[in-house]
């Protein structure tokens, strides 16, 4: 009971301390329009002290928005066996009334269905203003939060962005799955008594996405940008946008883009590489007056292809080499040229400038080869890139040589064989003399043919020395040899 009261006393005084601190960033109050959801753990597996902490790092996560319809709106949705709605996302319209309902929240203790949680938080988002962004912030020991991939998946597909804190012991994967990229700001695994040092970046992540009026650019290369702005109105308002872009240095306006108001993303191209823009977009529509929106960009520096050539799939025969970035537009053909090392002959295959990777084949096993990648492009300036590449060893044709006596005078030779490029096999053994006991044996050889893998030899010498050889069509190769022991007390061969 004693340690009841502590806990209780303990979460009154937090969040005492936090309400005392009521300091505002003047730059933070006015910033932004959205809804923020919480989604807090409240099962029986997160201890009254992480429950306590959780409540204190969201009253001062929140402390400096300003709250209401066309600011920011927060609601409280508790995860246990049932979710509860502590409060909804039109209730608390001022930092006061935000703050004296945290102070006042229950953990619930039971199941950590989050399943049924996220449902629940699925139909209020949807009732929401639509041109609104929206988070989910999902506050959670992690501890065994529940099949949360699909539910969480719906949140994402209908435009909502989830984030989200975990103690030290949740499931870093099942959270990775459920966070919207990027996981450096969106995601955070942080010891409980440490929580507060993520505050103000998971604020700066919060405001990103929520800010009211903003034109960003959200992907670029050399000769083109994505720019991504919130949407101010909707399909059937009537209204749109003029978007203008244009070189800093070129003072002539340009022809304006028009685009539907229910556009919230436009693609630049054919932009002059490591050059910078400024654009404007400014909504236009007869119900209200919308501000411009600026932002000022550079393109990448030019990036002439091969600027990265790799081999792969290298075997005794072939390897696999590619290159990028693949720039059909800008490329009229690719070259590739290869040869043994120091001196082999040099093979060249011309490619269409569609292609980024070539198979190259008839290969020596074992050999290092310089291959190189060039491409000429539409402007007459080629370039070109080496790697060294080694193919892998072959390995040995014949393997597992065994002798077997069939009869008195007879032995079975048998092998293993890996057929790729064999014309036949070359077998040598010595043969017993049938003159003289004294004599030498002879040296006795035959061909056989690919299809092979067995045959009988007769009157072999005491000791005699059989060999198989692999014939190619370049010659003969390593061969494999057994010596014939003959026992005399059963003349049996071993």
């Amino acid at each position: 009971m004693t340690g009841f009261l502590f806990r209780c006393v303990l979460l009154w005084a937090m969040l005492q301390r936090g309400s005392m601190q009521i300091a505002v960033p003047a730059t933070v109050l006015n910033c932004c329009e959205g809804d923020i959801l919480l989604l807090l753990d409240s099962s029986g597996s997160v201890s009254n002290y992480e429950f306590s902490r959780l409540l204190l790092f969201a009253s001062e996560l929140l402390r400096p928005f300003s709250l209401g319809r066309g600011h920011v709106r927060v609601g409280l949705l508790q995860v246990g066996t049932n979710p509860n709605l502590e409060f909804g996302l039109d209730v608390q319209n001022n930092q006061g009334s935000l703050q004296k309902a945290l102070r006042s929240v229950s953990q619930l203790q039971g199941d950590t269905n989050t399943e049924a949680a996220l449902r629940v938080a699925q139909g209020l988002l949807t009732e929401t203003e639509e041109n609104v962004p929206k988070i989910v912030l999902w506050l959670t020991d992690g501890v065994q939060p529940g099949d949360v991939d699909k539910p969480m998946s719906e949140l994402k597909e209908q435009g909502v962005s989830v984030l989200a804190v975990s103690t030290v012991h949740g499931n870093y994967q099942v959270l990775k799955r459920a966070v919207t990229p990027p996981l450096e700001s969106h995601l955070y695994s942080v010891d409980i008594d440490n929580i507060e040092i993520i505050t103000e970046d998971l604020r700066e992540a919060i405001i990103k996405i929520i800010r009211a009026e903003r034109l960003r650019v959200v992907d670029l290369t050399s000769h083109s940008a994505v720019l991504q702005w919130r949407p101010v109105m909707s399909a059937d308002s009537g209204g749109y946008y003029e978007l203008r872009y244009n070189p800093v240095w070129k003072t002539d306006p340009e022809t304006p883009l028009i685009l539907p108001g229910s556009f919230s993303w436009a693609e630049l191209t054919s932009l002059q590489p490591d050059t910078t823009y400024t654009v404007s977009l400014r909504p236009e529509s007869n119900q209200r007056l919308f501000n411009t929106l600026y932002v000022q960009f550079t393109t990448l520096p030019d990036v002439l292809s091969p600027a990265v050539v790799s081999v792969s799939d290298s075997g005794p025969g072939q390897i696999r080499v590619s290159w990028g970035p693949l720039q059909p537009a800008q490329v009229q053909r690719y070259t590739v040229e290869y040869g043994a090392i120091p001196s082999g002959r040099v093979h060249t295959v011309m490619l269409h400038s569609q292609k980024s990777s070539a198979v190259l084949t008839g290969l020596d096993p074992g050999t290092q080869y310089l291959v190189t990648v060039s491409a000429l492009h539409v402007n007459g300036k080629e370039r070109a890139m080496s790697v060294r590449a080694c193919t892998k060893e072959a390995p040995p044709a014949l393997v597992d040589l065994q002798l077997t006596q069939a009869d008195r005078q007879e032995v079975q030779v048998a092998w293993q064989a890996r057929p790729e490029g064999l014309k036949g096999y070359w077998l040598s053994w010595e043969r017993e003399n049938s003159h003289s006991s004294s004599s030498k044996p002879s040296i006795s050889s035959v061909y056989l043919p690919p299809t092979s893998r067995s045959t009988q030899l007769t009157h072999l010498a005491p000791h005699s020395r059989v060999c198989v050889s692999p014939v190619y069509s370049s010659g003969r190769g390593d061969g494999i040899c057994c010596t014939a022991e003959r026992h005399t007390d059963s003349s049996q061969w071993g």
